[in-house]
C-alpha cells in the first residue's frame, strides 16, 4: 500500500462508519415520511451523488481487479490465484453483488478508466469525456453503458474525430452542461441512437449480399492454453446457434424448484448450503461452456458423419506417472498441444473424449473402458436424485450435466450411484482447482464452499432434485 491510498482507505472507512451509525432503520423509516416535499428532493439529489461518486470508485476497482487478472498473465492473474474463474467471479465472491452488476462495473471501467500495458506503460481511456465525468460523480454506470454501447457499435465505421465530437455532446447533455437539464440515461441512450444514426446512416441497413460475402468462421492457432474462435455467421445461422445456447443458459427453474402451493409456503432450493453465489461466469464464458456440451453432444450423436468408421471421438494422451500428478500433463489427439492432467481426469466421466493411458515404455495400459462410465440406469436414477449441477447457484438443468466420480476410479472409486454426482461442464472442469470440494455422505450429495469464502464451512446437503425438494418441504410442514 503507498502513502497516499492509505489515506483514501481510512477515509472511506470512517465515512462508511459514520453513515452506518447514522443511518439506522429507525431513521431510514421515519426521516423521510417527517420532510417537507424539497427537503425529500433535495436528499434523493444528495444521496444520488454521493452513489455516483461511490460508482467511480467502483467502476476503478473493478477495472483494476479486472486488469490483474487478464488471461495474459497466466496463472499469476489476481483471480486465478484466489481460485476464481476470471474477475467477475472474483468480484461476485467479494462483494455478494449479480454477476450482471460485476459484468457491468467492469465493462464501464475498460471504457473509462486507464489501463496498464504488459510493458507497464499506461493506456489512455477509450472514452476521455465520460473518463472525466465519471471521475467528477457526474454521470453513473447507467449513462456510461448508454453512451458506450451505442457508439462503441459504430466506432471501428467512423472517424475518431466523430466519435469523439458525440461523445463530448451526449456528456454534455448528460450532465447538463448546455444550459438544459441534465438527461437521464434513457434519454441519453436515445440520443446516441440518434447520433449513431447521423454518423453511420447505412450502418443498419440489410445487405444480404455482402453479409454472404463476408461470412466465415476461423478456428486460430493454440496460443497460452487457448484457441481463438472468430469469425461472422448470417443472421439465420446466427439465431440458430443462438437458440441452442439459450437451452443451455436458460435456468430451467421448473427443472429445479418446486411450483408453489397456492397458499402455502413457499421453498427456497439453495436454503439449505447458505446464501448461494449466482453464476460468476460471464455470459461469454457461460457461451463457451454451452458450446463444449454441443459439441459433446453432436460428437455423440447419430447423425454426426463418422471418421474411418467411427464417431468422431476426441482421444487425450497421458502417461500413467503423470496422471495423478498435480503438474502432470497430457496431449490432444497426439499434438504437441498440452492439457493439464486434471483435464485427462475430468474427460473420463465425459462423452465424445476418450483418454488413453500409456506406462513409460510406450505400452497402452487403458482406453476408456466402458466400466468407468455410468450405465444408462445409474444415470436416470443420479438425475432423479440430484436434478442438475450440484454446486450451489449453478441451475445447469440435468440434461446438459456431465457425471462425476466423487472418488476417483483410478483411486478405487466405484462406478455406483452413491460414488456419482452432477456437474456441469464448467464445474465439472475446474473442480480441482476451484475451491469447491463435493462428497457423497450416506448417499446423499454434499458440498463445501472455498475456505476463502466460508472460512468456517462445513459440508452441507445439496439442494437435490424436486422430489427431494418436496419431501424436505412436507417434513418441515409436519414439523411446524
Amino acid at each position: 500500500m503507498t502513502s497516499s491510498t492509505a489515506p483514501l482507505i481510512e477515509a472511506l472507512q470512517l465515512l462508511d462508519a459514520d453513515l452506518g451509525a447514522l443511518l439506522t432503520p429507525a431513521l431510514l423509516d421515519d426521516a423521510p415520511r417527517g420532510m417537507t416535499d424539497a427537503s425529500i428532493l433535495d436528499l434523493a439529489r444528495t444521496v444520488e451523488s454521493l452513489g455516483r461518486r461511490i460508482d467511480a470508485i467502483r467502476i476503478a476497482i473493478a477495472g483494476e481487479v479486472d486488469d490483474r487478472s487478464r488471461s495474459e498473465r497466466g496463472e499469476a492473474r489476481l483471480s486465478a490465484r484466489l481460485g476464481c474463474a476470471n474477475a467477475a467471479e472474483l468480484l461476485v465472491r467479494l462483494t455478494r453483488v449479480a454477476a450482471s452488476t460485476a459484468r457491468e462495473r467492469i465493462a464501464a471501467s475498460r471504457v473509462v478508466a486507464t489501463r496498464t500495458s504488459l510493458t507497464g506503460d499506461t493506456l489512455p481511456a477509450a472514452f476521455s469525456s465520460l473518463r472525466e465525468a465519471a471521475a467528477n460523480g457526474n454521470v453513473g454506470v447507467d449513462t456510461i453503458s448508454a453512451i458506450t454501447r451505442t457508439l462503441g457499435s459504430i466506432s471501428d465505421r467512423c472517424r475518431l474525430g466523430e466519435i469523439e465530437a458525440a461523445e463530448s455532446e451526449l456528456v454534455r447533455a448528460a450532465i447538463g452542461a448546455a444550459d438544459v437539464p441534465p438527461c437521464a440515461a434513457d434519454e441519453t441512450r436515445m440520443q446516441a441512437r440518434v447520433w449513431a444514426a447521423v454518423l453511420d446512416p447505412d450502418g443498419a441497413l440489410p445487405e444480404h449480399e455482402r453479409s454472404m460475402r463476408r461470412r466465415g468462421l476461423v478456428v486460430g492457432r493454440e496460443r497460452g492454453g487457448l484457441t481463438r474462435v472468430t469469425g461472422d455467421l448470417i443472421p439465420d445461422v446466427a439465431a440458430q446457434l443462438t437458440r441452442l445456447l439459450d437451452a443451455h443458459l436458460s435456468p430451467r427453474v421448473e427443472d429445479r424448484t418446486l411450483t408453489p402451493v397456492p397458499n402455502g409456503p413457499t421453498f427456497t432450493p439453495d436454503a439449505e448450503v447458505g446464501s448461494a453465489p449466482p453464476d460468476p461466469r460471464t455470459r461469454t464464458q457461460r457461451q463457451h461452456d454451452a458450446l463444449a456440451a454441443l459439441l459433446g453432444a453432436a460428437a455423440r450423436s447419430a447423425e454426426t458423419p463418422t471418421l474411418g468408421g467411427a464417431s468422431p471421438t476426441l482421444l487425450v494422451t497421458i502417461a500413467a506417472s503423470e496422471l495423478e500428478s498435480d503438474h502432470g500433463i497430457g496431449h490432444i489427439d497426439g499434438t504437441e498441444t498440452t492439457v493439464p492432467a486434471y483435464v485427462a481426469r475430468h474427460v473420463a466421466c465425459s462423452g465424445g473424449v476418450q483418454r488413453l493411458v500409456f506406462d513409460d515404455a510406450g505400452r497402452v495400459i487403458e482406453l476408456g473402458s466402458p466400466q468407468r462410465v455410468f450405465t444408462a440406469a445409474q444415470r436416470r436414477a443420479i438425475t432423479a436424485r440430484d436434478g442438475g449441477c450440484v454446486i450451489p447457484g449453478c441451475h445447469v438443468p440435468a440434461a446438459w450435466c456431465e457425471f462425476h466420480h466423487v472418488e476417483p476410479h483410478a483411486r478405487g472409486g466405484s462406478t455406483h450411484t452413491d460414488n456419482g454426482v452432477m456437474l456441469c461442464w464448467f464445474h465439472h472442469r475446474t473442480l480441482a482447482t476451484n475451491g469447491w470440494a463435493v462428497a457423497v455422505i450416506e448417499g446423499v450429495p454434499h458440498v463445501r464452499a472455498p475456505r476463502w469464502l466460508q472460512p468456517d464451512g462445513d459440508w452441507q446437503p445439496t439442494t437435490g432434485s424436486a422430489h427431494l425438494q418436496r419431501q424436505r418441504l412436507k417434513r418441515r410442514r409436519s414439523s411446524a
